[in-house]
């Protein structure tokens, strides 16, 4: 029984019977070694009842091979794999190295996960040792553990305690403490050796309640041993007692097992037989209750075993396994693995084999793994220009995989007189990282020189362009933006070169920033138009560029058009990691264009992507548009929190535009000096490069106007009509002439001339905003007739977009004209659907299947099936063909 547990079982128990009423959930239990988290994991299996079990766990010394612990995990459903919408199917597949390898895509191995685990609920999946699980294992089980929702599935983990140790951000944890001494004891007496009541007292006191201490020490500790060791060391060192006292070809076997993540007995009875070893010298140690042999697998008690007997054993032992191991295994890379581990000196026959192995791990999406192991193929190389090349591939890799500072550790062991071509790569690497740390200027200046140094003009452009990423990051300094962008003709690309055309629109979105004169480039509506054609063809890269560039340019429409391309693109080929950009944009450009519902939903989605795949950027950029949103429906609290998450980098656009909405936030709730002074920051400040700092002078005007200061926003206002005139759209025009008419005297031609220009069929919450001011200066002037009509119209868009506060303003001014007003409730049932409901109704309704909605959104089936469940009384339908008809 479990000593002193009761309330971490009862955890347990609760997961459990949510997960049997369709409910999912997942749980991080960590705590020191010994201190009770594998038998806690037992528990949970022997309570599982008519849940399906899987186990799995991390093994040290395999920690670096891609998807190991992922496919001793999922071993046994492997048989489902057929049922996974194809590109899941075969991203799962080609990591296991059942069929050819996916395009690597990690997140797409995690959907991959997530749909089939949703395909065996009602489902319990314990992960011990997760500490241990190599990278690419852990990223695709956080990436399904965070997306469970009505699957019926548990996911625990359970990991030790210490920095870095499998980190799972978004999963609850429970933590593990020692036993209390009433526990403690009792555990004691479960062993039945009798212990001198001083020695009972000090183990109580010196184990700090560790179940497996108070288990196995009492065994090996005398009264008179004092010694100083760790805790988990005495552990260690009493399993490593009961095993070197087992006979030698014992030890073998165990050592075999050890070092070695199948477990598959007849692996191990093959390199046994090659060290003198065979089957009847394991009934020593199964009779100890050290290992037990389940289905042709042996598995250890208890992880820490298999770590005594690992690294109890002599340096000359663990060779020789490994050198056993690698003769019999036929997988390529777990041979390459344990010679890589026998090695005793550089060999290049060894370092090819980890090369290839990593090669494969990358095709795969085992970045990390293939970083370790081009590292170790690097330290046995024989000459020192492989070396290099070989850790420069670490680098690479590790930056892929996401670990930047390893990438720039290993970087710093380069030698200084690499070649050209392989200097440029290491610019890349160093400049991520920097990117990375937020020295931008530094990484600005790598990229710059590093694309001097490119023999490939590509390459060089490409180089240029993060040059000029981290310009627009580093809020100090626009004159940053100049160099990236005048070293763009010297690259070596042709005039006509469809990448030059991104290079003028990139020219044309910091031309007024730099104050040049735009008269001899070319056209930009024809720029981008050639631009979006050579993007067309250059995948998520090519297509963020343009449609970030088409925003800054004042092309909405063309930008947004371009994001759903590419979120299109990205979902038809599974590259996940694309989408937080593409969605975060989109929210923004539809925000902007007055397309709010769509902007809710494509925000939520962007919001929990770019969490499960750990791009906090794109989640602050994401958050900055939905503060926008809430700013204008009037939603303070909501506009506040999505504020807050872009305050971790005040340098993005996402922290911008979250500044313009809480801005926007009191313009409407009628605190004008505090949207004033917030307004002058942002205009004043150093990053008024950045779109949403123009798009706000609006705002800006407006509160200085109200506060009777128009002088006060006259720089702004000469920068907004500088603006205008640059890009030239009707619908900055209009906001220009509503500006104008809030500014001078003769008001109301600009306020006709706003009206003309503002689009109709876009943008319905600007030209309410004109109506409203144009309105309220016509009842000003005592012409009240004319003013209800304009009042009317802004107050009836307003109701429409669900712009409280300023539908009541325009509701206080009718009633100022003698209008009766009353309010208009909320209307239309999808205003009570979430974002995801929404989302997924909106699929359903054009005959899109579960499984097909939930290969889309990277759901499991079960999860569409609930939504729509709750979507359906909420519309006032009770059937799939009905939802086009509610406008689902």
């Amino acid at each position: 029984m479990l000593r002193g547990r009761q309330a971490e079982q009862d955890t347990i128990t609760a997961l459990l019977g949510r997960a049997r009423d369709g409910i999912s959930g997942a749980l991080v239990v960590r705590g020191e070694p010994g201190i009770g988290k594998t038998s806690l994991l037992d528990h949970a299996a022997a309570q599982a009842g008519d849940l399906r079990v899987l186990r799995g766990t991390g093994i040290e010394s395999e920690a670096e091979l891609p998807f190991a612990g992922l496919h001793l995990l999922l071993r046994p459903v492997l048989d489902r794999l057929d049922a996974l919408p194809e590109l899941q199917r075969r991203a799962l597949a080609g990591a296991f190295g059942l069929g050819e390898s996916g395009d690597g895509d990690r997140f797409l191995i995690g959907a991959g996960v997530l749909t089939l685990l949703a395909e065996q609920g009602p489902l319990l999946c314990l992960v011990d040792d997760a500490q241990w699980l190599d990278r690419a294992s852990a990223d695709a089980l956080l990436f399904a553990a965070r997306r469970l929702d009505r699957e019926g599935v548990v996911l625990v983990f359970a990991a030790r305690d210490y920095a870095d140790a499998f980190v799972a951000p978004g999963l609850p944890e429970l933590r593990l403490t020692g036993l209390d001494d009433q526990s403690a004891s009792a555990l004691l007496d479960d062993t039945g050796i009798e212990l001198p009541a001083e020695l009972r007292a000090r183990l109580v006191a010196e184990t700090r309640g560790n179940p497996l201490a108070l288990r196995e020490l009492p065994a090996v500790v005398s009264a008179h041993d004092t010694g100083p060791m760790p805790l988990t060391t005495r552990v260690l060192d009493a399993f490593w007692h009961q095993v070197r006292s087992l006979p030698a070809p014992s030890r073998t076997l165990l050592l075999l097992a050890a070092a070695d993540q199948t477990g598959e007995l007849k692996t191990l009875l093959r390199a046994a037989n090659e060290l003198g070893a065979a089957l009847t010298d394991l009934e020593p140690a199964e009779e100890r209750g050290l290992v037990s042999l389940v289905a042709g697998t042996l598995t250890f008690r208890h992880p820490l075993i298999r770590a005594a007997v690992y690294h109890g054993a002599a340096a000359s032992s663990r060779i020789a396994v490994h050198s056993a191991l690698a003769a019999e295994h036929h997988d390529p890379d777990l041979r390459a693995w344990h010679l890589a581990a026998a090695a005793t000196g550089p060999d290049e026959g060894v370092a090819a084999e980890l090369e290839r192995a990593a090669g494969r791990a990358i095709t795969r999406g085992g970045h990390a793994a293939a970083a370790t192991m081009y590292e170790r193929a690097a330290r046995l190389s024989q000459q020192p220009e492989e070396s290099a090349r070989r850790l420069l591939l670490a680098c690479e890799a590790a930056t892929r995989a996401g670990r930047l500072d390893w990438a720039n550790s290993l970087a710093e062991t380069l030698p200084p007189d690499l070649a050209p071509d392989l200097r440029v790569r290491l610019i890349q690497v160093r400049a991520s990282a920097d990117f990375a740390k937020g020295d931008l200027h530094h990484a600005h200046r790598l990229l710059v020189d590093g694309a001097a140094l490119a023999d490939d003009p590509v390459e060089a452009f490409w180089m240029l362009v993060r040059a000029l990423h981290a310009a627009w990051a580093a809020p100090t300094d626009v004159r940053l933006l100049a160099e990236p962008l005048d070293r763009f003709d010297e690259v070596g690309l042709a005039p006509d070169d469809p990448l030059m055309s991104m290079a003028w629109l990139a020219r044309w979105g910091t031309a007024m920033v730099l104050d040049r004169d735009t008269a001899a480039f070319p056209p930009l509506d024809e720029v981008l138009a050639k631009a979006r054609s050579a993007a067309a063809g250059m995948g998520p890269r090519g297509m963020t560029e343009v449609a970030s560039r088409a925003l800054v340019a004042a092309r909405d429409e063309e930008s947004a058009e371009i994001a759903t391309e590419l979120i299109a693109d990205a979902r038809a080929h599974g590259v996940i990691v694309a989408l937080p950009a593409a969605l975060g944009h989109l929210t923004l450009v539809q925000t902007v264009l007055g397309r709010h519902r769509e902007a809710r939903v494509t925000g939520a989605e962007g919001m929990r992507i770019a969490a499960d795949t750990g791009q906090p950027l794109w989640a602050g950029y994401t958050a900055g548009a939905l503060a926008y949103l809430a700013a204008i429906e009037g939603d303070e609290p909501g506009c506040r929190h999505y504020a807050e998450l872009t305050a971790d980098d005040a340098a993005s656009s996402g922290d911008t535009w979250a500044q313009t909405a809480l801005a926007l936030l009191d313009l409407g709730q009628g605190r004008v000096q505090k949207a004033f002074d917030r307004l002058r920051a942002v205009t004043s400040g150093p990053s008024r490069h950045l779109s949403g700092v123009v798009r706000c002078v609006p705002d800006h005007v407006e509160a200085a106007v109200r506060l009777g200061r128009p002088q006060d926003a006259a720089g702004s206002l000469e920068l907004f009509a500088n603006w205008a005139a640059t890009m030239d759209r009707p619908w900055i025009h209009a906001l220009l002439a509503r500006c104008r008419a809030l500014t001078t005297p003769e008001a109301e031609p600009h306020f006709v001339r706003a009206l003309d220009l503002h689009p109709s069929d876009s943008r319905p919450f600007d030209r309410a905003r004109t109506e409203l001011l144009y309105g309220e200066w016509l009842r000003r002037a005592r012409r009240k007739s004319k003013a209800r009509d304009h009042l009317s119209a802004a107050l009836k868009v307003f109701e429409e977009l669900g712009s409280g506060p300023w539908a009541a303003r325009a509701r206080a001014e009718l009633g100022a004209t003698g209008a009766g007003v009353t309010p208009k409730p909320a209307s239309g049932a999808q205003a009570e659907l979430t974002p995801q409901e929404l989302q997924i109704t909106q699929l359903a309704a054009q005959g899109l299947s579960n499984r097909d909605i939930a290969a889309q959104l990277y759901l499991s089936p079960r999860t569409v099936a609930y939504h729509l469940y709750k979507a359906y009384p909420k519309l006032g339908v009770t059937s799939r063909g009905e939802l086009a008809e509610a406008g689902g």
